[in-house]
């Protein structure tokens, strides 16, 4: 299980540094689906603390927190930053939200992501 966790865990960081490298180089529209892919594997990583079964392959934000049991004992903040990242996974795959999806993330919004995202990547991992 240790492994599983480690493994999970040890993506999730590796993600928040290429969000981090995305911000610096200006490619905002990653920002968000790499935000995404932070939250997305610390909750497979609390999912493995939590069962024996390999964690859901599903990209849902949402549904990974259900499953994990984490929702029951998330703050509301992170609750709405799940909900802010939910889409961007899928808005930054395809052309037809790119556009309208560059026009919402600054250096700034972009920023105020990642460091909402490090926060509750710290939170859950306390839990770990």
């Amino acid at each position: 299980m240790k492994q599983r966790i480690e493994y999970w865990a040890g993506l999730s960081d590796y993600d928040l540094e290429t969000a981090d490298a995305m911000l610096t180089s200006g490619r905002y529209l990653y920002v968000g689906y790499m935000c995404h892919q932070v939250i997305e594997k610390i909750l497979k990583a609390f999912f493995c603390k939590n069962s024996d079964d390999p964690p859901p392959y599903s990209h849902n934000l949402s549904y990974l927190a259900n499953r994990s049991g984490l929702n029951k004992i998330i703050p509301s903040d992170f609750s709405n930053l799940i909900n802010i990242l939910e889409p961007l996974n899928i808005e930054a795959r395809y052309p037809t939200y790119k556009e309208q999806l560059l026009k919402s993330l600054t250096y700034e919004r972009c920023r105020e992501i990642i460091e909402q995202t490090k926060e509750l990547q710290i939170w859950v991992k306390k839990r770990l």
